[in-house]
């Protein structure tokens, strides 16, 4: 176990907010979470529409999705280092202001440099938001609201497929790209108003030290729980990045059609991540692994089966349901490595899933530019079944949670 972070502790005053109030502080967490991963996310929809806007391959628009994965990788440690003592509602309110800006510089932008800089922008706010927010809810609730709480700031991820990039992608589709960023700067403004008049004042609780987040990779737990969310995220953004690409060329879907398609997804997820969430607290490694061979069967099957639509179709659902799982597993399985520092998990999860969506967009893109979107779903497929085995390994060699690893 990592040394303990904690250097002082205090009451939230959680019980004594009133209901009504409580379930409007997880509310605006949940707004403020859903805004960023519409941003993140958005331009998987919007893929070659912006990349035609500015005369670039898909695979460089991908950027658009590598810039704030490595920004978020790297600014979630040094961000929640660097706020240790600041109150947590100023640190939100700041973060989700920072989106505002991304998304409108992003529809103001003159070149598609300027949009990459938005991106890095977008970058740093997941990063910093995502670690604090993420484990919020047992400061904003009390005891026995915090699974439920939890749950649904983390339905916020499918919703960000089911709402936000389908209704992003119409926007786009009606009335331009820019129009969906400038939208979503719109949404981020009212999110920062609901922040600031719902969330209780929150100090720290907790200091977290660079040390203590390097002493978390001791744990066999830890370093097995960054393996297998990077193979399986690494698996879905290698190949979910360049699904407008797959559905334009191989299934032969219309720009219309492709929002239908993306809906379809997202609603699967939404479906996978509460099952996900009832299944991970107690089986996290086999639920991880089951979702893992979901996807890799899925991707797999998709340049075979998704000539067709309703093939395609059959498949995203799939997919859909089985990464809706993935956040909350592996959030789970970092919190299980290191119980007694959550909000380190918290920064550790964060850390890696953005670096490693960084990373599969950038490689996906590379596949994609040589040679088609097909190879790039047999090549995440491939990826996914190897997460897998890693969690097969995981339990062959030792099934317990113990106290000190």
């Amino acid at each position: 176990m990592p040394p303990a972070l904690v250097v002082s502790a205090g009451g939230t005053g959680a019980a004594r907010r009133s209901p009504l109030m409580s379930r409007l502080a997880v509310a605006s967490v949940t707004m403020g979470i859903f805004a960023i991963v519409t941003t993140e996310i958005l331009p998987i929809g919007l893929l070659t529409s912006i990349g035609s806007g500015f005369t670039v391959s898909d695979g460089m628009a991908g950027l658009m999705m590598t810039m704030p994965g490595f920004l978020a990788a790297v600014s979630a440690p040094l961000v929640t280092v660097a706020a240790a003592r600041v109150d947590r509602r100023v640190v939100l309110c700041a973060f989700i202001l920072l989106l505002a800006a991304a998304n409108f510089l992003a529809a103001a932008a003159s070149s598609y440099w300027l949009v990459l800089i938005s991106r890095i922008l977008v970058g740093i706010t997941i990063g910093g938001f995502w670690s604090i927010g993420a484990g919020l809810a047992s400061r904003l609730v009390p005891p026995a609201s915090v699974g439920r709480a939890t749950a649904v700031i983390f339905s916020s991820v499918p919703l960000g497929s089911v709402l936000g990039v389908p209704l992003g992608t119409l926007i786009g589709d009606l009335a331009g790209w820019r129009i969906a960023f400038a939208a979503l700067g719109v949404l981020s403004l009212a999110v920062f108003a609901a922040l600031a008049l719902v969330l209780p004042p929150l100090p720290p609780e907790q200091v977290t030290r660079l040390n203590a987040l390097g002493g978390m990779l001791r744990s066999t737990h830890t370093r097995f729980a960054l393996a297998a969310t990077f193979l399986v995220v690494l698996a879905h953004f290698e190949a979910y990045t360049y699904i407008t690409p797959f559905l334009e060329q191989v299934t032969e879907v219309g720009t219309g059609s492709i929002t239908v398609f993306l809906l379809v997804y997202g609603a699967a997820g939404i479906a996978g991540n509460f099952l996900g969430g009832s299944a991970a607290p107690r089986h996290p490694r086999a639920t991880f692994a089951a979702a893992a061979v979901l996807i890799g069967a899925a991707t797999l099957l998709l340049p075979v089966l998704g000539q067709w639509r309703v093939g395609a179709v059959a498949l995203l659902i799939v997919w859909g349901a089985a990464y809706g799982a993935v956040p909350v597993c592996s959030q789970t399985w970092f919190a299980k490595a290191a119980p007694g520092a959550p909000e380190a998990s918290s920064v550790m999860f964060t850390a890696s899933f953005q670096a490693t969506i960084s990373l599969g967009a950038l490689s996906g893109g590379v596949v994609v530019d040589r040679s088609s979107p097909s190879l790039v779903m047999t090549l995440g497929g491939v990826t996914a079944l190897l997460m897998a085995l890693v969690a097969r390994i995981r339990v062959t060699r030792h099934n317990a949670w113990p106290d000190n690893d």
